[in-house]
């Protein structure tokens, strides 16, 4: 065992993110030199944070570190204010296969291949309405918000109308430090009776839409519980356009720092599928992932983690591995040709892989390809180091994105 790491003063996660175009810089340390670093986590816990590539996918793709146990009585925890029990975050399998089965159909490559003219659809309307605005304009505000708002809200059959509050409730739901234990529970309260009044209209008025798919599974089938229905609804709303928010505005970002690179995909906008992979690897949602606690002792990198210890594992630094993405320069920089930039690992790896992986893709495509398209011009209109992340969440997102063209 790695006793010098067990006993070191602890790292405190999250660490020290320096500037909205930067990830924190004490990553390349600890692939360097204690690729599984003893942290103190925002709750008071103490845990593990793994930051090479090769073993982030062990973390993720082995049962011996499981979500579920992070729901056990007397588990450590992230932050003060615990996973919210019964949705797939929170499931190993069999039970995460089981209720993942019941929605995985809603987001294979066939059904998002035919939802990219309506994606598209949207996305010009937001344009058009965008281009009628004086600049400069919040890209957040015009485009990044809306769009996946809209797109998952029409999947699941949620009225669009009540999106402003889907902003406190999300970031509830992802915030480490940035709300207090009584403000989470108030808003998960909230959320779960609007899911629950939601579910009830579907069983009244059946439509041709994902939750209303989830009544008839609960109702028809037996297939999960009233709460799993629920929090199932509470995960893909979540999941499906917080990431996504973030993820725009990011990409967008580093393409307009990169304007030669923003030139060639204008010239050559069949390249813009695979920019977008490499966009995923260099702009990382969040620095880790959900927890996960062991069943056991496990070694990573020559280190033992004890049993019951929880684990981080940290994507933002395994896709900025030297090691796996050292081609055609540093791993930190952006390079929308880099042949390797599809083995990132932005959507997971293993069990819990992104159920909407290929949506987020078609979204970030769409919105790429409409931008160089419509906005030839399209330009920062603001000095980089004057724009922020949010932060004490773990989903981070630009404040705001000023724009002009």
């Amino acid at each position: 065992m790695d006793t010098e790491t067990r006993t070191a003063p602890p790292h405190q996660y999250p660490f020290h993110r320096p500037s909205a175009v930067e990830v924190p810089p004490v990553y390349e340390e600890l692939r360097a030199t204690c690729p599984v670093a003893h942290v103190g986590l925002p709750s008071g816990d103490e845990g593990y944070v793994v930051s090479r590539y090769e073993d982030v996918r062990t973390v993720l793709a082995d049962p011996r570190f499981s979500r579920a146990a992070t729901v056990a009585p007397g588990a450590p925890q992230l932050s003060k204010n615990p996973p919210m029990a019964g949705g797939l975050f929170t499931m190993d399998p069999p039970e995460h296969t089981r209720l993942r089965k019941l929605v995985s159909r809603e987001f294979t490559a066939r059904r998002v291949q035919n939802l990219r003219p309506r994606i598209q659809e949207m996305t010009d309307g937001l344009l058009d309405a965008m281009e009628q605005l004086p600049t400069p304009v919040d890209l957040n505000t015009a485009l990044a918000f809306p769009l996946p708002v809209m797109v998952i809200c029409e999947l699941l059959g949620v009225p669009y109308e009540d999106r402003d509050r889907f902003r406190g409730w999300s970031d509830a739901f992802v915030s480490l430090t940035s709300h207090s234990p009584e403000e989470v529970v108030a808003q998960r309260t909230s959320m779960v009776q609007y899911l629950g009044a939601l579910a009830q209209r579907k069983r009244d008025e059946p439509a041709d839409d994902l939750m209303s798919a989830l009544v008839a599974a609960r109702d028809e089938e037996g297939s999960l519980s009233e709460m799993e229905l629920i929090t199932m609804g509470i995960t893909l709303l979540v999941a499906g356009h917080e990431t996504t928010v973030s993820m725009i505005g990011t990409s967008v970002l580093t393409l307009l720092r990169h304007p030669e690179h923003l030139k060639a995909l204008r010239e050559r906008p069949e390249m813009v599928e695979h920019a977008v992979e490499e966009l995923l690897r260099i702009n990382p949602i969040g620095d880790g992932g959900p927890l996960r606690v062991t069943l056991e002792d496990v070694e990573i990198a020559g280190t033992t983690i004890p049993k019951g210890s929880a684990v981080l594992a940290a994507i933002c630094s395994a896709n900025r591995d030297e090691r796996r993405f050292q081609e055609p320069g540093s791993a930190d920089d952006f390079d929308p040709a880099r042949p390797s930039a599809t083995a990132q690992l932005a959507f997971g790896h293993g069990p819990h892989f992104c159920l909407g992986a290929a949506l987020a893709r078609a979204e970030l495509q769409i919105v790429i390809g409409s931008l160089l398209r419509r906005f030839p011009k399209l330009a920062l209109a603001e000095d980089v180091a004057k724009l922020e992340m949010t932060t004490g969440m773990m989903v981070h997102a630009l404040n705001r994105l000023p724009v002009t063209w």
